[in-house]
C-alpha cells in the first residue's frame, strides 16, 4: 500500500494526504479554543473561570515562533508531524481518563496545555512539509482544499463534538463528566486513525538542516529572522494594526457561546449543547466560509488598501446581533440562528482582510514564513489577552450580558479606526498570493 502511494503521480499523491493533514491540523486548535470552554461550563465552572483558563490555552500559538527554528535541527518534518499526532492522541486519551477522578479540572487543563503545544508544533511541521513537498503550482491548486479541510476540522471540533456531548447527555442520561469522557476518547481515536493514515501517505522529505546543524545555528537563523523583521519600515505600527484588528472579536469569542448556553434566568438564551454545536459550529462555519469567499471577491476588485476599512466594518458591525439577542432574548430558534450566522458571516469577511494584511504588508522578505508566524503570534496574543480580560470585565458588569455586549460594541470602534489609518508601506500583490506564499491552513478559521 505504501509503495502505491509513493508511485502515484504528484497530483494524486497530494490528494491522499493534504485534505486529511489539514483537517487534523484544524481539529485540536478549535477544540482547545472552543469545545474546551463549553466542556468546563458543563462541569460547573463559572463564566470568569472558563474564560481565564481557556484563554491561557492560546499561549502555545503565541509562543511557537520561539521554537519553530529548532525543528530544523532534528529529523524531518514528517517525523515531527507523526510524533505530535501520537502526543495528541495520548493527551486526549489521558484527559478522558482524568475526568473520572477527583482532580478532573486541573488534570484536564494540564493535558489541554500539552495538546496546545503539540498542536502548535504540528502546525509548523505541516506547513513546512507542504511547502517542501510541493511546487508553486501545486500550492496554488490545493490552497482551497487546505482552507476547506481546515474548516472541516473546525466543524468537527466546535460543532459535531459539542453536539455529540449533548446527544449523550439527552439520550443516554449520562453525567457531564461521563459524556465528555466518551467524547474525548472518540477524539483520541480520531487522531490515532489520522496518525496511522499519515504514517502511510505522508511524503518522505529530506531533512532541511545539514547533518552538523546545531541549536546554535538554529538560534542564529532565528536571530536573523527577528532582526530583518524589526527593521522593516513601520513594522511596529503594522503590528499594532494586527493586534487591534480583532480586539472586539476577542472579547466576544469566549463569552458569546456561554451566553447562548446560559439559562434565561441568568440572561442567556438557554440552548443545549446539541443545538449550540449545530448553530455555532456547523452552520456558523458555513457562514464563515461564505464570508471569506465574498471578501476575496471584493479584494480582487478593489485591492486590499481600498477595501481594508470596509472589511473591518464588516467584521465589527455584526457585533450588534449579540446586543440585540441579549436585549430581546428571542425564543425563536430561527431568529437566534440568523443572528449568530450573520455575525459569523461578518467575521469571515473581516478575517480575509486581516490575513491579507499580514501576508502582503507584514510578511514579505527573505524570511517570509517566519515573519508570517511572528505576525500570527501577535494575532494570537490579542485573542489570549482579550479572552483572559473578558472574564473579569463580565464580572465587573455584574454578569449582565446586555451590558457586556454594549462594552463589545464600544471596543468595536478602535479596530475600525485602526483599519482606516493602517499603513501600507509595500505594494500589493494579487490576492492569490495568500495561497501561494503562505499555506492557507495558517488561517485560524472561526473560533
Amino acid at each position: 500500500m505504501t509503495n502505491y502511494f509513493r508511485r502515484s503521480g504528484s497530483r494524486s499523491r497530494l490528494a491522499f494526504w493534504v485534505p486529511s493533514i489539514y483537517m487534523t491540523m484544524g481539529f485540536p486548535n478549535i477544540f482547545v479554543a472552543s469545545a474546551a470552554a463549553i466542556m468546563y461550563r458543563n462541569l460547573g465552572m463559572t463564566t470568569e473561570q472558563v474564560v481565564i483558563y481557556t484563554s491561557q490555552l492560546y499561549l502555545p500559538w503565541v509562543l511557537k515562533p520561539i521554537w519553530a527554528p529548532l525543528l530544523e535541527s532534528f529529523g524531518t518534518k514528517r517525523r515531527w508531524v507523526l510524533a505530535m499526532q501520537f502526543i495528541l492522541m495520548t493527551a486526549f486519551g489521558l484527559a478522558a481518563i482524568s475526568l473520572s477522578g477527583t482532580y478532573a479540572v486541573p488534570l484536564t487543563l494540564c493535558f489541554f496545555w500539552i495538546i496546545g503545544f503539540a498542536s502548535a508544533t504540528q502546525d509548523i511541521a505541516i506547513d513546512g512539509i507542504f511547502m517542501s513537498a510541493t511546487n508553486s503550482a501545486e500550492q496554488a491548486r490545493y490552497a482551497g482544499v487546505q482552507n476547506l479541510c481546515w474548516n472541516i476540522g473546525a466543524v468537527i471540533a466546535s460543532g459535531i463534538v459539542v453536539s455529540l456531548s449533548g446527544v449523550l447527555k439527552k439520550n443516554y442520561s449520562l453525567s457531564w463528566p461521563e459524556c465528555w469522557m466518551m467524547v474525548l476518547l472518540i477524539c483520541s481515536l480520531f487522531i490515532g486513525i489520522s496518525a496511522i493514515w499519515h504514517a502511510t501517505t505522508l511524503p518522505h522529505t529530506r531533512a532541511t538542516a545539514r547533518s552538523d546543524y546545531s541549536f546554535f545555528d538554529a538560534f542564529k537563523s532565528s536571530g536573523r529572522a527577528w532582526h530583518t523583521f524589526v527593521a522593516k519600515p513601520k513594522i511596529w505600527t503594522m503590528l499594532f494594526v494586527v493586534f487591534m484588528y480583532r480586539l472586539a472579536e476577542g472579547f466576544l469569542e469566549k463569552i458569546s457561546p456561554l451566553f447562548l448556553l446560559d439559562s434565561r434566568k441568568l440572561g442567556g438564551l438557554g440552548l443545549d449543547n446539541q443545538t449550540l454545536g449545530t448553530i455555532n459550529g456547523t452552520f456558523g462555519t458555513v457562514a464563515f466560509i461564505a464570508g471569506t469567499i465574498l471578501a476575496s471577491f471584493v479584494v480582487s476588485k478593489m485591492t486590499l488598501r481600498r477595501s481594508f476599512f470596509i472589511l473591518a466594518l464588516s467584521l465589527n458591525v455584526p457585533h450588534l446581533t449579540y446586543y440585540w439577542l441579549s436585549m430581546d432574548l428571542p425564543s425563536s430558534l430561527a431568529a437566534i440562528s440568523g443572528a449568530v450566522l450573520l455575525e459569523k458571516f461578518g467575521y469571515g469577511i473581516g478575517s480575509v482582510g486581516h490575513m491579507l494584511y499580514m501576508v502582503q504588508q507584514v510578511s514579505p522578505g527573505r524570511f517570509q514564513m517566519s515573519h508570517y508566524a511572528f505576525a500570527t503570534s501577535v494575532m494570537a496574543l490579542c485573542k489570549c489577552v482579550t479572552g483572559w480580560v473578558s472574564g473579569p470585565v463580565f464580572t465587573a458588569f455584574h454578569q449582565n450580558y446586555q451590558t457586556f455586549f454594549i462594552f463589545v460594541l464600544v471596543m468595536s470602534i478602535p479596530p475600525v479606526l485602526v483599519a482606516y489609518f493602517a499603513p501600507f508601506s509595500l505594494g500589493e500583490a494579487r490576492p492569490a498570493s495568500l495561497h501561494e506564499s503562505v499555506p492557507a491552513a495558517a488561517n485560524p478559521g472561526p473560533q
